[in-house]
């Protein structure tokens, strides 16, 4: 399941290249192309914080994956609360699982 994939790449990017974390930073390092890989969580409330992140994502050509909830997105970073956005800007060891993700057009957002 490629919602699975996209945790696994961000806690590998995690601890060996660089992620960012919220949705102000992930909408910067999408603006500024930094964005390998980007994620937001379906239950953030109010939906306006993140409803840009796709539309973005889509116009960067960044993937874009919706995870279920924010505190799964959290854990994966690596932190004790839960967050609405994360983008990995470098990969490192998690370049393999970007790539393919970066190929698996279907779950991406319409």
């Amino acid at each position: 399941m490629a919602e699975d994939n996209v945790l696994e790449a961000i806690e590998v990017a995690k601890t060996t290249g660089k992620i960012k974390k919220g949705s102000n930073e992930v909408t910067k390092a999408v603006e500024k192309g930094t964005a390998k890989l980007v994620a937001y969580a379906k239950d953030v409330e109010p939906k306006e914080i993140v409803m840009h992140i796709p539309l973005i994502c889509k116009e960067k050509n960044v993937p874009c994956y919706e995870i279920a909830t924010k505190e799964e997105l959290g854990a994966a970073a690596g932190i004790e609360v839960g967050t609405a956005a994360v983008a990995v800007s470098e990969p490192g060891e998690a370049k393999k699982l970007i790539d393919e993700l970066s190929k698996d057009t279907s779950s991406k957002e319409e």
